[in-house]
């Protein structure tokens, strides 16, 4: 055989030119309708956007959890450790003076699993029951803490709907003052007396302000 048969020419310059047009003109359609559509969202030729492939550089973003507005406003809506409440944030402050042998209730009504915490003091032991009612008949009420005391903090998670609070009785021949802070997600508060009064509290609001993220009272 002749070598010479297996010689092959190399290729023009303008083959060369010619092939490596193609190439380049092929990646860049790629580029275009394919990596940059994917990767950056950007899709000039909306083929990305035809192909499905514009989904792929979105940002994933979280579920909101959507809180129900409605009646019960203060009612928790659980998501794993957290509970989200659609109500306001309440704070209040009370002071009571018993004079010798007279008691009053004061409680707050929670929706079920609503919290509160809570701190009081008195100026003397007093005869003490933190309780709840829901309302529902006597003999209805659930009794919580029930012994003397001179002064408890605390955390209460309503057990059900209803009012949740004290009853305080002053035991002495002397007058003694009661102070109590708390806070938490009930929406009312009413003070009964033994002289069969009954007064309801305003509470304070705490609500975030829209543009700098800082609480407000109200």
């Amino acid at each position: 055989m002749n070598p010479q048969q297996f010689t092959q020419e190399a290729p023009s310059k303008r083959k060369l030119a010619a092939t490596t047009a193609i190439a380049l003109a092929g990646a860049g359609l790629l580029l275009v309708t394919i990596v940059l559509p994917a990767e950056y969202g950007v899709d000039p030729l909306h083929a990305g956007a035809a192909l499905g492939l514009t989904a792929m550089s979105a940002p994933v973003t979280a579920k909101a959890v959507e809180v129900p507005a409605g009646a019960m406003l203060d009612k928790p809506v659980q998501e794993g450790p957290i509970a989200h409440y659609s109500g306001a944030y309440k704070v209040d402050s009370a002071v009571f003076k018993l004079g010798p042998y007279e008691y009053l209730e004061y409680k707050y009504r929670l929706e079920k699993d609503a919290s509160m915490m809570f701190s009081w003091t008195a100026t003397g032991a007093v005869t003490h029951d933190f309780h709840g009612d829901p309302g529902s008949g006597k003999g209805a009420e659930q009794s919580y803490d029930k012994k003397d005391r001179q002064a408890s903090s605390g955390t209460l998670v309503a057990p059900f709907a209803g009012m949740h609070g004290w009853f305080w009785e002053n035991p002495s021949g002397e007058t003694i003052t009661i102070t109590l802070n708390s806070s938490g997600f009930y929406s009312s508060a009413m003070e009964s007396r033994s002289d069969r009064t009954r007064r309801a509290h305003e509470l304070t609001s705490v609500k975030p302000t829209a543009d700098t993220g800082k609480n407000e009272s109200k």
